[in-house]
Order: structure tokens, then C-alpha cells, then sequence
């Protein structure tokens, strides 16, 4: 009976999740004068209800299982990473310049997602220099990093990575050789290699944080530092490192959608990913399968509302206002789970400042 009760508190969020969703959706098409049971079934077919729209929620899904896992690491570990965006960003913009003025050669599109995870890693190097080094905290360094990171892609798309006509703030295509290779190029030709490339570097991160000594240790870290201290660990290293990993995963996430999905850089390159990256780890509770299943969910929410749009006439906007309705509900509701990972994540975190080990 107890390892029923834990399932069903397990399967809650995605439960309450997916009820508030198809809820809401009912509701917004009932008081815009719209069939509900219609609005429904749109939402659900336009995500599942071909190859295509389940390639398609594939595609959304990644860049947004990539943040997601930076902020697990992150938040994990005693972090309150807030700038999944900008290390984004700057794991695009970095692939953006080998993509555009290195290539063509083959292994281009390698050499443009390592650029990504370094120039990710090292965006999130600098919050973790100024927490250790100067006590200043990370939630306001993420955070204000990640509007530099946007101002910074305009201004490349605006000046030394503009296309050659000058016309759009944008940059050239990408060469053809840092292009991701295609899956399925018969069910869609969008679906790329940086969906497998996604979960397999989530299933990585959790590995790392539930099967590794150094998991371990950045585990203990997030959850008393002063204990992990005192066991020997060295917390201001993990510390760190645990900052660099987690901006490594959110830089091959811009990486990856630049090379597999836009193939230019251009302003709007994220719709918040960076930030819809939070909702979804904390909804999968800060675990990799939970994770994963809030990207899906997100970005079957998101394929959906466009059908809403095009077959019944709800407006897609409905889909960020499903979004935060289902946080809502699944913060005041109560899912167990995710309350003691908010609990561990927001008030045991390392007090690492200044301190050598």
C-alpha cells in the first residue's frame, strides 16, 4: 500500500497537469462561444493525433528538456540557476558564429554544439565567481545576465553577424554542414537528432546526480553545505563545477535549436525557454522522468493551442495562460513531491561564500 500511495503521489502533478489543461481549454471555449468538447479534441488531435503532430511536440519539447535539465542540476544542487535564458542564448549565439563564418567542413555541427556548451558554461561561470568570490546571489546575477545575453544577440544580429544584405537582424543561414542531421525526414523534416541528443543528456544529468560520488557531493551541498563541509566535501569546487554543468546543458540547448530547428540566429530565438525551464523541472518534481514529461506536456500544449486556433478559433495565447494556471494548481493543490524539492532547493542552500576548499 505504500509503494501504491508514493505512485499515486508521483503520477499527481501529471495527472493534475493534463486535468487542468483539457479544464481550462473547455472553459475559454465555452465563454468565447466555442463548442468545449471541440476545443478539447483540437487541442488533444494537435498534438497526438498524427506522426507529424507528435514529431512536432518532439521538436518543441527539446530545447525545453535541455533547459530543464540545467535547472534540475542546478536547483539540485543548492543553486537557484535563474539564467537557463541567457546561458542559452549564449550556447547559440557561439554556435550562430561557427555555423556562419567558420564552414563549410565536415563536423561542423559538432564543433558548433561543443561551442555552445562552453560559451553556456562559461556565461555560468560568472554568477558562481561573483557568489564565491564576492557573496553576491546567483539569483540576481542569472537574472540580469539574462537580459546582457539578449541585448548581446541583438546587437551580433544587428552588426557583425547581420546577413549580407543588411536587411533583416538576423544572421546568414547556417552552412549546410552545421545543420543537424534529419530522423525522419518522411513524417517531418524538422525532427532531428537533438531530440535523442536531449533525453540522453538528461538521462546523463540524472545519472550523475543519483549514481556518481560527485553527485554525491552536490546533492549533499544543496541540502546542508555546513554538513557536506564538514564531511570532507569539497563544497566550493562542487559549487563551481555544478554552475558550469548546468550552463554547459542550457548552451547546447541554444545549439541544438539553432542548428536543428531556425538555422539562423535572430532576436527572438527563445520564447522564454530559459524561464518555462523552471516550471517544467519543478513540476517533474526535480526528477529526470517528471522533467521530461513536463517538456512534453508544455510542448504538447503548445502544438495543441495552434490547432485550437486554426480549426476551432481560440486564440493560442491560451496556451501561456494554461501554463500558469496549471502551476497554480499544482502549487496550491498540493503535490508533495515537488513542495519538499522546493523546500530542499529554497532553504537549505550552501553558504559557500569565501570559503577555499
Amino acid at each position: 500500500m505504500n509503494r501504491l500511495s508514493a505512485l499515486v503521489l508521483r503520477l499527481l502533478p501529471a495527472a493534475l497537469a493534463v486535468a487542468v489543461a483539457l479544464g481550462l481549454a473547455a472553459i475559454v471555449a465555452a465563454v468565447g462561444g466555442h463548442a468545449p468538447g471541440r476545443a478539447v479534441g483540437a487541442l488533444v488531435s494537435g498534438s497526438l493525433g498524427s506522426a507529424e503532430n507528435v514529431a512536432d511536440v518532439l521538436v518543441r519539447a527539446t530545447p525545453l528538456v535541455l533547459t530543464g535539465a540545467a535547472v534540475m542540476l542546478a536547483f539540485r544542487s543548492g543553486i537557484f540557476n535563474i539564467g537557463a535564458e541567457g546561458q542559452f542564448l549564449a550556447g547559440a549565439l557561439a554556435a550562430g558564429v561557427v555555423g556562419t563564418k567558420t564552414g563549410p567542413f565536415p563536423g561542423q555541427a559538432l564543433v558548433a554544439l561543443l561551442s555552445g556548451v562552453l560559451a553556456g558554461a562559461a556565461w555560468a561561470s560568472l554568477p558562481a565567481l561573483l557568489r564565491i568570490r564576492r557573496g553576491v546571489s546567483e539569483v540576481i546575477t542569472t537574472i540580469l545576465l539574462n537580459f546582457v545575453a539578449l541585448y548581446l544577440v541583438s546587437f551580433a544580429v544587428n552588426g557583425p553577424l547581420q546577413e549580407q544584405s543588411r536587411t533583416y537582424p538576423q544572421s546568414d543561414a547556417l552552412a549546410s554542414t552545421a545543420d543537424l542531421w534529419r530522423l525522419a525526414p518522411s513524417i517531418d523534416d524538422r525532427l532531428h537528432v537533438g531530440v535523442l541528443l536531449a533525453l540522453l543528456v538528461a538521462i546523463a544529468a540524472g545519472a550523475l546526480l543519483s549514481r556518481t560520488s560527485l553527485g554525491l557531493r552536490l546533492r549533499s551541498a544543496g541540502l546542508n553545505a555546513d554538513a557536506a563541509r564538514l564531511a570532507g566535501f569539497p563544497v566550493v569546487r562542487d559549487l563551481a563545477l555544478a554552475f558550469a554543468l548546468s550552463g554547459a546543458i542550457a548552451g547546447l540547448g541554444g545549439a541544438v535549436e539553432l542548428c536543428g530547428v531556425t538555422h539562423r540566429l535572430y532576436e527572438k530565438l527563445s520564447p522564454g525557454y530559459g524561464y518555462t525551464a523552471i516550471a517544467v523541472a519543478l513540476l517533474g518534481g526535480l526528477r529526470v522522468p517528471g522533467m521530461v514529461a513536463g517538456a512534453l506536456f508544455f510542448a504538447a500544449l503548445g502544438a495543441g493551442a495552434s490547432s485550437m486556433e486554426r480549426t476551432v478559433g481560440v486564440s493560442a495565447v491560451l496556451a501561456v495562460a494554461v501554463q500558469g494556471a496549471t502551476l497554480l494548481a499544482v502549487a496550491v493543490l498540493g503535490t508533495p513531491a515537488v513542495a519538499r524539492r522546493l523546500e530542499r532547493a529554497g532553504l537549505r542552500r550552501p553558504a559557500a561564500t569565501g570559503e577555499t576548499s
